[in-house]
């Protein structure tokens, strides 16, 4: 099949593109549910080279790949906390979010939880809705001096 998905963990030697995918999401993606001023803040979180060091290094860090680009990322922290996911803005809608999520709760259960947890963003909600995530609570996050909007939600297995 063309445009075959292919899944791999990640390497150091991806951050550049993860980086970039992560800033592209946002400004392209998530810009239809957040302020200029928000979406500016958060993109600018692909500039913290150490922090996505240690993501690769210390998470249960995924990318999917097509045709030897990297079209999507997630990673799971501490376990069972779904720390991320994002695909790419050319990418959406062609079940590479749905393919990382399986995934990553594979990985929850071969972990011995019966619960994943994650904070999402406004944008990601229905997606996470459609996937029997339930939402435990609206709240506020503060990062660089801004307010966020996300949902903590929860998923059984």
């Amino acid at each position: 099949m063309k445009n075959q998905i292919e899944i791999r963990q990640a390497a150091l030697e991806d951050l550049q593109e993860i980086t970039s995918l992560f800033r592209d999401t946002i400004i392209h993606v998530n810009s239809k549910d957040y302020s200029e001023q928000q979406i500016k803040v958060w993109a600018s979180g692909a500039d913290d080279i150490k922090k996505w060091e240690d993501r690769i290094n210390k998470f249960y860090f995924i990318i999917a790949e097509i045709e030897n680009s990297v079209v999507g990322f997630a990673y799971l922290k501490n376990g069972n906390y779904f720390d991320g996911l994002f695909v790419h803005k050319d990418y959406q809608r062609l079940g590479i979010a749905s393919k990382l999520m399986r995934i990553i709760e594979s990985q929850v259960m071969m972990n011995g939880f019966e619960i994943i947890k994650s904070d999402v963003s406004i944008t990601a909600l229905p997606f996470f809705d459609n996937k029997y995530y339930n939402v435990i609570k609206k709240q506020k996050k503060s990062f660089k001096g801004l307010v966020f909007e996300n949902y903590i939600v929860e998923k059984e297995f």
